[in-house]
């Protein structure tokens, strides 16, 4: 029996997922403690940290429009990956601000269309059926507990001056999930395939990615100020990393059932209750912080604000952006959500933050999350009948 050709390659895949998001684990959480220990300011810390989503919004479309337009997807995903380790090496020498914000322009630069383009390849091999997709995309969420976590016991014990090579590390095993990629023959499209401005001016498409942003722009009140909040209320370090880590633990729950869940229910309903139980998460976060029952109970719903939203986000992906037009649509998904409403997001709520105090970002944010829903109900609404699933 013909072996179908992501089985062949799943282990690549799982691996690349570990290894990338395994990097996002160790460079995130700590690589501003680095920048301290250079004698970076608080001010020039967050423009260096700030990079990582400012060149999301371009570096995806780039790199997307290129392996599309080659149909060498494995190719530009190797070139980013080498291109990344290169470059990283950089922080080793660097010793100024502008020095470091060159190094992490082009790091980041070459980081920013790995998410995306390792997705639509294995999308593409898997010919758009996304029975496999959770449990070869959970290794990502594992790659990310187990280096934040094992990094930081590391970074205890012989300092912050190791995180580079941990990085080096990771960054090595990117590239080498990737050499051990292969490409398959693209199928032919059975019509002509629309372009990507033609796709971008119908309604649906428009509305889709409005919610998209807006959801990401809400869970920026956790990416940035979370760990902030909490500490602000009185927790330990210790039950920060606990909720993290929680957090992780049930989207791996997540992707590990997705199939079953999927087909049970659908892609819409999956959607719009994503975006509905975002609204119950911050409005917890928000109101009920102080009661440790509230907050576990708050972070057990990531499974449902990030893993089911990002895997019907991908499903709806795949009606419009399949084929040719892969990378491009995973790209433009990671630049407009991540990127474009990730950094607003942290602006905008940093500014209620300052202003308002910090109850008022998680209400900032659930409100976000409920317009992201009436985006989403609009979009399904204007969508032709053969495409709602």
């Amino acid at each position: 029996m013909h072996q179908p050709s992501w089985q062949k390659q799943s282990f690549s895949f799982a691996l690349f997922f570990f290894a990338y998001y395994g990097y996002v684990g160790v460079f995130s959480p700590y690589a501003g403690l680095y920048f301290a220990d250079k004698g970076m300011t608080a001010a020039q810390i967050g423009v260096l940290m700030s990079l990582m989503q400012v060149m999301r919004i371009f570096g995806p479309n780039l790199w997307g429009w290129v392996a599309d337009r080659q149909q060498q997807r494995v190719k530009v995903l190797r070139i980013t990956a080498i291109a990344a380790l290169t470059t990283f090496f950089g922080i080793f020498v660097g010793q100024t601000f502008a020095q470091f914000f060159v190094v992490m322009v082009l790091f980041h630069l070459f980081t920013s269309a790995q998410g995306p383009l390792s997705e639509a390849l294995m999308l593409s091999e898997m010919r758009g059926d996304m029975t496999h997709y959770g449990r070869i995309r959970l290794w990502g969420s594992v790659g990310f507990i187990i280096t934040v976590t094992f990094a930081g016991q590391m970074l205890d014990r012989w300092g912050i001056q190791l995180m580079p090579w941990i990085t080096v590390a990771m960054l090595a095993l990117v590239m080498f999930g990737s050499l051990r990629m292969k490409e398959s023959p693209p199928q032919p499209a059975s019509h002509d395939v629309p372009s990507v401005m033609t796709l971008l001016r119908r309604r649906e498409i428009i509305a889709f990615f409005a919610s998209t942003f807006l959801m990401i722009a809400a869970h920026a009140s956790l990416y940035v100020f979370y760990s902030l909040y909490l500490a602000q209320i009185g927790y330990s370090n210790t039950v920060i990393g606990l909720m993290w880590s929680l957090g992780v633990i049930m989207e791996i729950v997540f992707f590990f059932y997705q199939a079953p869940i999927f087909r049970r229910f659908g892609v819409q309903k999956m959607m719009m209750a994503s975006l509905l139980i975002a609204v119950l998460r911050f409005l917890l976060i928000g109101l009920g912080a102080e009661s440790l029952a509230i907050l576990l109970f708050a972070q057990i719903l990531h499974a449902a604000t990030f893993g089911v939203h990002h895997s019907a986000s991908v499903a709806t992906l795949q009606r419009w952006f399949a084929g040719p037009l892969q990378a491009r649509g995973h790209a433009l998904f990671t630049s407009i959500s991540y990127g474009l409403g990730g950094t607003l997001g942290g602006l905008v709520m940093g500014g209620f933050w300052d202003t308002f105090g910090s109850r008022t970002v998680y209400l900032m944010a659930a409100a976000l999350s409920l317009a992201a829903a009436a985006a989403a109900a609009f979009s399904y609404r204007w969508q032709p009948h053969k495409e709602k699933k």
